[in-house]
């Protein structure tokens, strides 16, 4: 391994900066530094939390060009997509700086002899270990939300965005945050094990793939550690009979464009029923061909890069098995001839089991397109997947739209007629390999916490 981490512009393959990575001593400390901070941070009351949260909402926005203008060097999103991903961060901090006081506040409740009450204790040092296609957001989520438990925060992000996870932390404490409380640790996979197994770190979040959950989730189990796992999907959106076609089309190709196709909740399997399908694909098919690739601070681009050229080369190396396997490329599915890595918005039809396009999650602008028989089967199809993150339903019908969504959608999160990312005050996660634990909504505030009974026998 190198001993220092290099940041890649991956428009043009040109290194942005570099980082040494700590020693074993320097990481200890850190940690120690991290969990010295949180005994400060629990004793102060909540509302002074939420104070120091809604500062960091503010800062977040004062930086938002700069921080915008970073990610795009980074990670290749367009400047609009990273903008956006900083106004939802800001929007988070507002929105836990509004309800975290309410939400951990103590509960009474009737017992025999006496009153109970519970009460949310933080658990201490949480440790994230977040992904670089959304390098502002995937951190925010989780460490705001235990902020305000009164948790302090270890990060260890994605290596090509490094950068950013450092400016956040200057950010926050430019904002009020004590220093140490929000720790980024510039580390190994070998070392992030090291800190999974220390004794002051009390719990583990991770976003990223299946096989990376099952790692972390593996390694927290051994030492009797919870973790929340927000894992990755290939989320079904479903056009029924009765569906808008204007309104699937354009929502399903957001769905899937949005962030250069690097989002564990982008739409990834369009199923289409036999009535509506030729038409949806011919539509689908056009808007798609006439995506351009380029220059992602260009605010007319309509397509970034991927991330980073092995990302790419894996993108491809699906698309080119699930042709193998019986799919059929309309437009797209090249590799350009070009520095940097790219990949062209490409659509496949023809999917079917057995294919990565239908099986397992394509990380980038590729779109895979199922036809089903009717109704019932594309909902069949839809829930055929070892994942469960998102999803979404298309019909006029919106009561009927509902209780698909309500009662036989086997996944987290379900967009009716529309696409959504992500909403603060709405509980994101998944079921099945797509992960476990919530976040947002006020339940990430409540994933590391002891909740205390307290028995007041008069």
């Amino acid at each position: 391994m190198s001993d220092q981490i290099k940041t890649i512009n991956p428009v043009n393959g040109e290194e942005i900066a570099t980082y040494d990575y700590m020693s074993e001593t320097e990481m200890n400390d850190a940690i120690a530094a991290c969990n010295e901070a949180f005994h400060d941070w629990k004793a102060r009351p909540a509302k002074d939390r939420a104070q120091i949260i809604r500062a960091i909402g503010e800062e977040l926005e004062n930086s938002k060009e700069e921080f915008a203008q970073l990610m795009t060097r980074e990670v290749g999103k367009l400047i609009g997509d990273s903008r956006s991903e900083i106004a939802l961060c800001s929007q988070i901090c507002q929105f836990t700086a509004e309800n975290g006081p309410t939400e951990l506040a103590d509960e009474e409740r009737d017992i025999p002899g006496g009153k109970g009450v519970i009460h949310y204790a933080p658990l201490g040092v949480i440790y994230g270990i977040q992904p670089w296609n959304f390098p502002a957001y995937q951190v925010v989520r989780y460490a705001i939300a235990n902020l305000m438990a009164g948790n302090g925060i270890l990060l260890k992000h994605a290596a090509n965005c490094t950068g950013s996870g450092l400016f956040l932390k200057d950010l926050m404490e430019r904002a009020g945050l004590p220093k140490n409380l929000f720790t980024v640790l510039r580390i190994s996979h070998d070392q992030s094990d090291k800190v999974i197994e220390h004794d002051l770190v009390r719990g583990v979040t991770l976003t990223g793939s299946d096989r990376a959950g099952r790692t972390v989730g593996q390694k927290a189990a051994e030492q009797l550690k919870k973790s929340v796992l927000e894992l990755g999907s290939n989320d079904a959106y479903i056009v029924l009979d009765d569906a808008d076609l204007d309104v699937a089309v354009d929502a399903c190709v957001s769905a899937r464009i949005y962030n250069n196709g690097e989002t564990c909740v982008n739409g990834k399997r369009f199923i289409v029923t036999e009535k509506n399908y030729d038409a949806f694909v011919e539509r689908y098919t056009e808007k798609f061909a006439a995506i351009v690739m380029g220059d992602p601070t260009d605010e007319n681009t309509g397509l970034g890069p991927v991330a980073r050229v092995d990302l790419r080369d894996t993108l491809h190396e699906q698309v080119q098995e699930s042709i193998k396997n019986g799919a059929r490329v309309l437009t797209g599915g090249e590799v350009p001839d070009r520095v940097g890595a790219w990949y062209p918005a490409t659509v496949l039809v023809d999917v079917k089991p057995g294919q990565p396009a239908y099986d397992d999650e394509l990380f980038g602008p590729v779109a895979s397109i199922i036809k089903a028989k009717d109704d019932e089967d594309a909902m069949r199809i839809a829930n055929d997947s070892r994942y469960g993150l998102g999803g979404g339903i298309f019909s006029k019908d919106e009561a009927k739209a509902r209780k698909l969504a309500s009662d036989q959608f086997d996944t987290g999160m379900i967009s009716i007629n529309g696409f959504n990312i992500a909403i603060p005050n709405m509980p994101f996660g998944g079921v099945k390999n797509s992960g476990y634990g919530r976040e947002h909504g006020g339940f990430g505030m409540k994933e590391f916490v002891n909740a205390k009974s307290v028995y007041m026998m008069s």
